[in-house]
């Protein structure tokens, strides 16, 4: 007989979190719920409803049943209160830091996170009037050092987009605790079935959702997670600035997420066989993924994920620039693309920059090693 008394595993709650058979027809998968409005029960529920809590259904860009579930799904695997999400990572991206920060407060942020979050944070912030200051989130005294009485929030990537730099959590945390101020997390590159950033003193997580939680490249959503107080008032942006999920993508991240653990057990396996291959080619000038030990992060980030590194990786080629560019035309199984986290392997040169970003996907490593064997191979100045 199962011991009932303990967690279900990660496997369990990914497959089972948030759903029940459906109510009303007793489906056993969720439906999606793609309806714009729902029928009031009487006219004085209509001052009730719009508290934009989940199950207070009343109009879809204020909540929808289908959303529900999977906010709930990723909330447990993140060992948070509540969740919300939201059309983008942009959205919620936005829409965290708009109701953490007011004018007047300042932003500690990583100076190595997402380019299109840079530009949003170092654009539109400051012209709010939040003052930003990026910097090196490896280096914990400048970190400190950069701290104001008038600092509201750290944000940091847990790997970095592109250059997998790892971020120290408990470290970060006692440095925002002391500042009164609160730690923000992207976990996109990570996702929780390697790292609850909550676990490790943030105060908010953040995922775009259309990455690894989606794992299939065919839904865009955000989602946000943390405690209800933090929540609320993020779910009352998403839904008064007109940026919430639509039904049909939700359902499309439910759906992605019961095998989230099967696909990143596959993506840390390929990606940690990749970079090694990739690290001992001669037209490779350097590799930077976490699960190699002469990574500066190595020991930080095995401790933290217990030695699970993640799908992403970054190479720097002998040739240069133009040899990026090269490398990615040659490819037969990568797509030239945008976006990470898809079954299938992405690569994207970095414009202005010796780097090709590496989202390895779950397709036979050996495949995927010939792949980049020849691709380095067909032009004799790539080194």
């Amino acid at each position: 007989m199962s011991d009932q008394s303990s967690s279900p595993d990660f496997a369990t709650l990914a497959v089972h979190a948030g759903e029940r058979p459906d109510p009303a027809t007793g489906a056993q998968n969720t439906p999606i719920y793609q309806t714009a409005t729902f029928e009031l029960p009487d006219t004085s529920g209509q001052a009730k409803q719009p508290s934009g809590q989940p199950g207070d259904y009343f109009y879809t860009r204020e909540g929808n049943p289908t959303t529900h579930v999977f906010e709930e799904k990723l909330a447990t695997l993140e060992g948070a209160e509540q969740a919300v999400a939201s059309a983008s990572g942009m959205g919620v991206i936005s829409a965290a830091l708009l109701t953490v920060l007011n004018p007047g407060d300042h932003l500690v942020c990583s100076d190595a996170i997402y380019p299109v979050s840079q530009d949003f944070i170092t654009s539109e912030l400051p012209r709010l009037g939040i003052t930003v200051v990026m910097i090196d989130i490896t280096d914990l005294d400048a970190v400190a050092g950069a701290i104001r009485p008038e600092t509201g929030a750290i944000l940091t990537e847990f790997l970095s987009n592109p250059t997998l730099d790892v971020a120290d959590l408990d470290a970060l945390a006692v440095i925002a605790r002391k500042a009164d101020a609160r730690l923000i997390v992207d976990n996109t590159f990570a996702t929780p079935y390697l790292l609850r950033p909550l676990d490790y003193g943030a105060d908010l997580v953040l995922h775009s959702a259309t990455k690894y939680l989606s794992g299939h490249g065919d839904a865009v959503a955000g989602i946000a997670a943390g405690s209800a107080d933090l929540i609320a008032p993020i779910r009352r942006f998403i839904a008064r600035y007109g940026s919430p999920i639509s039904p049909f993508n939700a359902w499309l991240l439910i759906r992605g997420m019961k095998t989230l653990h099967l696909r990143m057990d596959r993506h840390c396996e390929n990606a940690l066989a990749l970079s090694r291959y990739l690290d001992a080619h001669a037209a490779v000038r350097n590799v930077m993924y976490p699960g190699l030990p002469a990574h500066p992060g190595h020991d930080l980030c095995s401790r933290m994920t217990g030695e699970r590194f993640g799908g992403m990786l970054a190479i720097e080629l002998a040739g240069g620039e133009a040899a990026c560019g090269r490398l990615a035309g040659e490819l037969e199984y990568a797509c030239r693309a945008v976006s990470l986290g898809d079954v299938s392997t992405l690569v994207l040169p970095w414009t202005g920059r010796n780097l090709v970003r590496v989202s390895v996907g779950i397709e036979e490593i050996s495949d995927l090693i010939s792949d980049f064997d020849q691709a380095l191979g067909t032009n004799s100045d790539m080194a």
